[in-house]
């Protein structure tokens, strides 16, 4: 390639370009032209105004010379030369010397060189000069030469040279940026413990590379900062905006006193310009203009709180004017949602950690020393913390710093709290300070003494608040509904699930630092729940009934709290216990955390009926979750009081409840004879279960009245089909017992002589007469009883999968959850039920993927709910599926799991499923079977299993 070479020159000024020794095409000679003409307008520019100076033009005319030395490719930049020439041509043409002698040519050229030096100090002309000879890179200098002419190509800014009055007072020396002190900061680096927001990155990275306005929202330590800190350092963040990434931070500043001038100062500052005069925002927005710029503002709830000057109005003016300049990009951090109104902001809610990625911030502060045995413990103490990243990073560096163990650590804990969670001083090591921040903002300060009786309301209810009836719970905290709104708006809580919310930390502060809920607020929270959970027990309004589950973990916690603080003479307390309890028991059954707080009721005369009472409910909820041994333990500590108080038919339930020989005790002569009968019945019934007594010897004692004597015989006959009975002979007798029913009108026992019928068909195999037995049962609760319909269309389904019908038995399936939705409440006990029912026919169709994923999510609900009996069915499916997978010896260990829990509830593994046919699995499903007669695959692990 031809290259030039330039001829020395005469002297130091700037001088026009010498031409080339060697030829020159057309396009290099027409560029050595055009590049003479700028030099010479400038040179006389500078001799006139009696202000030799160094032109940044002059530097653009160098740097095309050196590259004309070895290029001659540049018709591109040709044409921009010489539209730089043209404007400067138009932009000088008629001005005398008075005008270029004066202050005013000087301001001409002042707002040229400028915008130019700006640039050059911002790394712009830093690359253009660095430029080197290769071909690759004149296209990267014809972007820069487009955004030079930037400065050039209106006639607006050219005119500006020549109108003399609006330019002496636009670029006076008093009202410029001073560029030539400018010292830009140099962003934050990433982040050197930062876990678990891969994702998060990556698409708020994708929202800022496509020019999209981002606000950071959380409570504080929740990271925002330092997820915008590692944004700014994503190499496609750097890559686009290279040395134009700002991180204009706002901690420290009180925002009861910030001022405008603050907000720009603190701006400018990190920007790296000084300030002169008295329009910052137009100096700031100059700068910011081109080429693009990313600006984090960090901690934005200090001016979006602030209160301290008039004038602080203008901040989201300002800021929204910044965000319109094209190119620029704003990142904001906060705990306020109250952000500048005019901007399109993404706002996204910074999560706290996942479980996995909690622990590795953790282990990584203490040491990864004895991680995999303390994994457990550190666990459930990051649960507690509810994942919130500056909590388990203040914990991790006490337990380092103080050499704890896990196990000490969590003894602290337990011990300290929220004291546990200030480390030190400032934001990042403690708890208290940041709360403290959050705290003294003017927002929530104007919420006065009711904003900190709803903050300590929503830490004592373990739910929160539900929103819905917040002005309903709390009639005595005026605009309530307003004041969450604020809490909210400062991080201080969130909403979620229809709950006015606060994470584990903040929760722990207030209960611990801000004084309790005062007694009036409790007073009123106690009320709405009593008439709510009285009715729901009553079954007088489905409404309340769902507000008693929604609000369950919160009721409960009023009880537990109105327990431990009952005055002599009041009984209401003792009433919400028990309703309560009824109410789970039929709606939610779960277990309880009443437990302790029941059994320490003191007893004396007063309390010996409510003590007994909300026992004896106690033990019907354990026994309706199959935890036998826990109800037997409530049923008899109430038939100890209810004996005090001469209560005998209350004892007679409590009895019948533990299966006892009530018959014998100085109570039965006091029960009236209906009561006897119903003793007798429901102890029968405990017995059947046990497979102590023989079958001939339940159910055999009739008191003569068809009300009862009909359940007697009904009982006996399914007795005797479970303990292996002749079939045939049961249902001789059940047909007897509905046509008698039939004869004497009688519309309740038909039901539970059908069910014992459709039993006893099914054990004997004759599939087609169960489905129309089970048929009729529905047509019998069709439109009045929507859970017992969801029972027999699932027993369809079973029956359905058995006859090898898959296709039949899922819609059944898919049918059944039809009256779920016309249930005011349906309960967990349903949903176990159907499935449960759903993996069997999966199962039985050799779908064992699915079948094994239902069988999981249904032990899960067991667990939930305490049922250990089809918790034992789901294992023991498990245990199928890993024997068709020739995995025996997960199988074994499957089967020894649901042979424990047979042990637990009292009854023998062989009879798992003799009062429940429908449940069992078809005999093709023989490894429960092996596994219990130690035969082989089985026989080896069945003794180290045992």
């Amino acid at each position: 390639m031809k290259t030039l070479s330039k001829k020395p020159k005469e002297d130091s000024s700037d001088k026009q370009f010498s031409e080339s020794k060697e030829p020159q095409d057309d396009n290099v000679i027409q560029l050595l032209g055009i590049l003479g003409t700028i030099a010479n307008i400038l040179s006389i520019v500078q001799v006139r105004s009696r202000k030799p100076r160094k032109s940044s033009f002059m530097d653009i005319i160098r740097f095309v010379q050196s590259v004309i030395k070895n290029k001659s490719d540049f018709l591109a930049i040709i044409n921009k030369c010489e539209t730089i020439r043209r404007v400067l041509e138009r932009a000088t043409s008629g001005a005398g010397e008075n005008f270029l002698r004066g202050s005013l040519g000087d301001a001409a050229i002042n707002r040229i060189n400028s915008e130019v030096s700006s640039k050059k100090e911002q790394g712009f002309w830093l690359r253009l000069f660095a430029v080197t000879i290769d071909r690759d890179r004149i296209a990267g200098w014809d972007k820069d030469l487009d955004r030079v002419l930037v400065l050039f190509n209106t006639e607006a800014i050219a005119g500006m040279a020549v109108r003399m009055e609006k330019l002496a007072f636009a670029l006076d020396d008093t009202h410029r940026v001073n560029v030539l002190k400018y010292r830009p900061t140099v962003p934050p680096s990433r982040p050197p413990i930062f876990y678990g927001r891969d994702d998060l990155v990556a698409e708020l990275t994708d929202l800022v590379i496509n020019d999209e306005h981002i606000a950071l929202i959380g409570a504080g330590g929740m990271g925002k900062s330092s997820l915008a800190k590692a944004i700014l350092n994503e190499p496609l963040v750097a890559d686009k905006f290279a040395d134009r990434r700002f991180f204009v931070t706002y901690d420290g500043l009180d925002p009861s006193t910030i001022t405008f001038e603050a907000f720009m100062s603190r701006f400018a500052e990190t920007l790296g310009i000084e300030q002169v005069g008295a329009d910052p925002m137009r100096q700031i927005s100059t700068f910011l203009r081109s080429p693009r710029a990313l600006v984090v503002l960090d901690n934005a709830e200090t001016f979006e709180e602030a209160s301290g000057s008039p004038s602080l109005d203008k901040i989201p003016s300002a800021i929204a004017e910044i965000a319109s300049i094209p190119g620029v990009v704003l990142i904001l951090t906060s705990r306020s949602r109250r952000n500048a109104p005019d901007v399109v902001w993404v706002t996204k809610d910074v999560p706290a950690l996942d479980p996995n990625s909690a622990q590795d911030v953790f282990f990584r502060i203490y040491g990864g020393a004895g991680r995999i045995h303390a994994e457990e413990e550190i666990n459930d103490l990051l649960e507690a913390l509810e994942f919130h990243p500056l909590s388990i990073g203040i914990l991790a560096n006490a337990a380092r710093q103080n050499s704890w163990s896990p196990a000490i650590l969590l003894k602290r804990w337990n011990d300290r709290r929220s004291k546990l969670l200030d480390l030190g001083k400032g934001k990042l090591q403690s708890l208290s300070f940041t709360m403290q921040l959050s705290l003294s903002s003017p927002s929530i300060q104007d919420l006065g003494e009711d904003g900190l009786r709803a903050l300590a309301v929503i830490a004592f209810l373990p739910q929160g608040l539900n929103d819905n009836l917040a002005s309903d719970l709390l009639p005595s905290i005026p605009h309530i509904d307003t004041i969450c709104d604020v809490l909210c708006m400062q991080s201080l809580a969130y909403r979620q699930g229809g709950f006015v919310k606060m994470l584990a930390p903040i929760r722990h502060y207030v209960r611990d630092s801000l004084p309790p809920p005062d007694l009036g607020c409790l007073g009123d929270i106690h009320a709405f729940y009593y008439f709510a959970v009285r009715r729901c027990a009553e079954r007088r309004d489905d409404s309340l009934v769902d507000i008693v589950i929604s609000d369950h973990l919160n009721i409960e916690r009023m009880v537990a709290f109105g327990l431990g603080r009952v005055l002599d003479g009041e009984q209401d307390i003792y009433e919400l216990c028990w309703k309560f309890l009824h109410c789970l028991e039929y709606h939610l059954p779960r277990p309880t955390i009443l437990t302790p707080a029941i059994f320490n009721i003191i007893e004396n005369p007063f309390t010996w009926m409510p003590k007994a009472r909300c026992l004896q409910y106690l033990g019907n909820l354990y026994r309706g979750l199959s935890q036998l041994a826990e109800g037997i333990k409530a049923f008899q500590a109430a038939e100890g009081l209810y004996v005090n108080a001469g209560a005998h038919d209350e004892v007679a339930w409590c009895v019948v409840a533990c299966g006892d020989h009530f018959q014998h005790s100085d109570s039965w002569k006091h029960l009236r004879n209906a009561m006897k009968a119903q003793v007798l019945l429901y102890l029968d019934i405990a017995r059947m279960y046990t497979f102590i007594i023989p079958a001939d010897e339940l159910f055999v004692t009739f008191v003569g009245d068809d009300t009862y004597d009909l359940g007697f015989k009904i009982g006996h006959w399914r007795a005797k089909l479970f303990y292996g009975g002749d079939i045939a002979q049961v249902k001789t007798h059940l047909d007897d017992v509905l046509l008698h029913c039939t004869r004497t009108g009688n519309f309740y026992y038909p039901r539970h002589a059908l069910r014992a019928l459709a039993e006893a068909a099914y054990c004997e195999g004759n599939l087609s007469e169960t489905m129309d037995i089970l048929e009729k049962l529905l047509e019998y609760y069709e439109g009045h009883n929507p859970e017992s319909v969801l029972w027999y269309t699932v027993w369809k389904a079973v029956v359905a999968s058995d006859q090898g019908n898959y296709d039949l038995a899922k819609v059944l399936i898919q049918k059944s959850s039809g009256p779920l939705e016309f249930l005011a409440l349906p309960n967990a006990r349903t949903f176990i039920h159907r499935t449960y029912s759903s993996a069997h026919i999966e199962l039985v169709a050799n779908e064992y993927g699915r079948a094994e994923s239902l069988f999981t999510v249904a032990i899960e609900g067991c667990d939930t709910q305490g049922d250990l009996r089809v918790k034992a069915y789901c294992i023991r499916g498990l245990g199928e599926v890993a024997c068709v997978h020739g995995n025996f010896a997960l199988a074994g260990q499957r089967f020894a799991e649901a042979r424990a829990l047979c042990n637990e509830m009292g009854v023998p593994p062989q009879k798992l499923y003799s009062f429940a046919p429908f449940d069992g699995l078809p005999e093709r499903f023989e490894g429960w079977v092996l596994f219990l007669e130690g035969r082989s695959p089985f026989a080896k692990c069945t003794s180290n299993l045992s």
